[in-house]
């Protein structure tokens, strides 16, 4: 009768404590594997409207266009996991004033605080006008004008 007692003091505080451990291991392993998730999935995003951007501006850069304006909606979805998110972006220059230019996109879940960034790698002739992304919006589009004076490509988020 003594072995008894004996084992319920010991397995008692370990049965506790499995009851309240493994929860809480399995909470936090879930919410680790949704914010890599989420994370991958921004970048993923991130990676698309870069790339969009990259071909829009070496369309418009091309010899036989003189002039024009484009728009591009991106093949984007307008939430991820339920959660809208912003981009902006900015421009500067590689290594000076007339060398090529390098466009830094930056992508921000709402709601989660999650942000990704990505650089897309562009010409010397373009100019990038002061925007914002936003997903969940039926107007997001990346919108292009080519000056046919000087040929500088103005490039922007629209919405």
């Amino acid at each position: 009768m003594a072995h008894i007692t004996i084992e319920y003091v010991i397995m008692l505080p370990l049965l506790i404590l499995q009851i309240i451990l493994f929860p809480l291991t399995a909470s936090w392993l879930m919410n680790v594997w949704v914010d890599s998730r989420r994370t991958l999935a921004l970048e993923e995003v991130a990676s698309h409207l870069g790339s969009t951007i990259q071909q829009v501006y070496f369309t418009l850069n091309h010899d036989t266009v003189t002039a024009g304006n484009m728009t591009q909606k991106p093949d984007v979805p307008p939430f991820i996991e339920d959660y809208p998110y912003i981009g902006n972006a900015t421009l500067k220059s590689a290594y000076g004033p007339s060398s090529t230019k390098i466009l830094e996109l930056t992508l921000r879940l709402k709601g989660v605080g999650k942000s990704v960034s990505t650089k897309v790698l562009l010409g010397q002739n373009v100019v990038w006008q002061e925007s914002t992304f936003i997903s969940n919006s039926t107007n997001a589009c990346i919108k292009a004008w080519k000056n046919a004076t000087d040929g500088t490509i103005t490039l922007s988020f629209g919405g």
